[in-house]
């Protein structure tokens, strides 16, 4: 983010009840960059779409401040905001044609007629649907409607662009097709946006950061690989992507990293965030660092296991084995042979780095 204006959009103390009682967000402090693809993620009810809406202004702030290029916005009714939207269900005028509900927002700004033909025709070629103009929403595929709704969120060149699970509704080859689309355009127009979604993979393909949601708190905001890679808690561990979790007891900790407890013995793991000697802790480790048969004493952690299960998924086959007193434990092995050597009921060993397995909260 070196060279951009970080505090482009800025939350300040921001809280949000509906009832008086409950905060549905609470104590938000948050900076999105100028130009930044900032992603709100988190589970139904975490505060992430309350905190889109507050910047929209569809709704009002309980406590606290947000800010749009330096100005305080509160109070500043939702149309002067200068934000483009894109909702999950389009929200085109079905009356109009695509090169109307384009041309909506230009009018309502008074626009000149010349300059609203010259950015309608520019916007359908933003999105590639020259030629589609003259038709109606209801002529359009959902992947057609979804480019127009985003040409106009685009028309008007507003400061920022709000996202609220726009591709939720598309079958998912389109969805991911739409997830490249839209980062494009991000890439090449330079624009900020702000995007709300529960889905994870999503989250990490489209974003420069990610700020996880849980109970209205931010749990961690980060990069998409710092947030797989280095999880600072057991819930961003466990949101994001697939993670093994073993549960066990701190026995030792120095230099950072600690041994730990479990049914089969003991692991050697990256202290993250353990509460001390003694306490409950969490391991997280990701399918894809367990290794098949490590040469003994080649790994820290070596381990022998039961294959339960196997599972075909085309480029890589998933195995559930019962170790470390875990019997949904998770390995994905490549799919380089076409067929795995594997079989339920079969006793392998298991091995992971010290460096994979994170010691977290319990």
């Amino acid at each position: 983010m070196q060279g951009k204006d970080r505090g482009f959009v800025r939350f300040v103390d921001v809280q949000k009840t509906y009832d008086g009682e409950t905060l549905v967000v609470k104590n938000l402090n948050l900076e999105v960059a100028r130009g930044e693809f900032l992603t709100l993620l988190g589970p139904s009810g975490s505060g992430k779409t309350t905190c889109l809406l507050m910047l929209a202004g569809f709704e009002a702030a309980t406590h606290g401040e947000i800010f749009l290029d330096g100005l305080p916005i509160t109070r500043v009714p939702p149309h002067k905001r200068d934000i483009g939207m894109v909702f999950q269900n389009y929200a085109l005028f079905p009356h109009m044609t695509v090169e109307e509900n384009l041309a909506f927002p230009l009018v309502v700004r008074r626009m000149p007629r010349e300059e609203i033909r010259r950015r309608v025709a520019r916007a359908l070629a933003m999105v590639r649907l020259e030629g589609f103009g003259s038709r109606r929403p209801a002529q359009l595929s959902g992947g057609q409607q979804q480019r127009v709704a985003l040409a106009r969120a685009l028309v008007f060149e507003p400061k920022l662009v709000l996202m609220d699970e726009p591709l939720g509704a598309l079958d998912k080859q389109l969805r991911e097709n739409m997830q490249y689309e839209i980062k494009h355009l991000h890439e090449e127009l330079g624009i900020t946006v702000v995007y709300v979604t529960h889905d994870q993979g999503e989250a990490l393909t489209m974003s420069d950061r990610v700020a996880v949601f849980n109970d209205g708190v931010i749990q961690q905001l980060a990069s998409p690989a710092t947030l797989y890679e280095e999880p600072e808690n057991a819930f961003v561990a466990q949101f994001i992507g697939e993670n093994n979790r073993l549960l066990g007891t701190v026995r030792a900790i120095e230099n950072g990293t600690c041994r730990v407890a479990i049914p089969d013995g003991e692991v050697l793991a990256l202290a993250v965030n353990v509460a001390g000697v003694g306490a409950p802790t969490t391991l997280s480790l990701r399918p894809e660092r367990v290794m098949l048969e490590p040469p003994e004493g080649s790994l820290p952690n070596i381990f022998t296991a039961r294959v339960e299960e196997l599972i075909y998924h085309g480029d890589h086959i998933r195995v559930r084995l019962s170790v470390c007193g875990d019997e949904e434990f998770i390995v994905k092995v490549p799919n380089v042979g076409g067929q795995s050597a594997l079989s339920p009921g079969q006793r392998i060993r298991i091995g992971w780095r010290m460096e994979d397995c994170r010691a977290l909260d319990a």
